[in-house]
């Protein structure tokens, strides 16, 4: 069994893996139908089928997964064993319920997507990548957050008595802060005064950084973490064999 569901190598491993991909893909996409407005009765029925097949699947995989586990617990409040819970827990929740405020707990379902990082190996690199650049990014979003309350703080002061109701507090300011700041400006909040607009030009200065940053930091992560896997796939011989099967 755990070179079925833990295992990558086998043929069983590889087909198990890229049937739990399509089933989680299957499921987001009926997730999504379930959206649609005047859905007859009948559909719905049928949807409400497959969510249950797929919750059964997901269900014994989550079970199968604790079970082969070594050291249970550990799994079980890991990042990958958490996904698996929080997949099938909005089904559990709301199973014979329709009241309104569990259905928020229907958006845990989207948690589903992430399930596909433990099978697709792009995004194991991906994820990997985002390990070895924990340090930089956290430290980014430090100073993204202060940047964000600084920037609000400032159009707070040149704009709240031109502008009352629309930069009524700090907190009311946040909102343009942050769309300033990421470059996206909605236009439905901005600045009248003079003061405010010179303000807004060195934030839209500092917001272009802001966008540029992060992707800097991903891309040489991920070219860090490409680099390291060739070379375990030199060392180990698999790279002439894969250029060869090419060949």
């Amino acid at each position: 069994m755990k070179k079925i569901i833990d295992g990558r190598d086998t043929t069983l491993g590889r087909a198990f893996d890229i049937f739990i991909q399509i089933l989680i893909i299957f499921s987001i996409i009926t997730f999504s139908i379930e959206t649609l407005p005047d859905l007859k009765p009948h559909t719905r029925e049928i949807l409400h089928s497959i969510e249950v097949i797929c919750v059964i699947i997901f269900t014994a995989e989550y079970l199968a997964r604790i079970y082969i586990a070594d050291k249970k617990l550990k799994f079980i409040f890991s990042f990958f064993g958490l996904i698996d819970f929080f997949a099938i827990l909005p089904f559990y929740l709301t199973f014979g319920l329709d009241l309104r405020s569990l259905r928020i707990f229907r958006l845990l379902r989207l948690f589903r997507l992430l399930k596909l990082v433990r099978y697709n190996r792009a995004m194991q690199h991906f994820g990997r990548a985002m390990i070895v650049a924990k340090e930089q990014i956290i430290l980014f979003m430090s100073i993204t957050l202060i940047l964000i309350y600084f920037a609000a703080t400032g159009i707070y002061y040149f704009e709240h008595e031109a502008q009352p109701e629309k930069f009524a507090s700090i907190f009311d300011s946040l909102w343009w802060s942050i769309v300033t700041l990421t470059t996206v400006g909605y236009g439905d909040v901005y600045p009248v005064t003079m003061g405010g607009r010179l303000f807004t030009f060195f934030i839209l200065l500092i917001g272009l950084g802001i966008v540029a940053i992060p992707t800097g930091i991903i891309s040489s992560s991920m070219t860090k973490v490409f680099n390291e896997k060739h070379q375990e796939l030199k060392e180990s011989g698999e790279y002439d064999e894969l250029f060869e099967e090419e060949e």
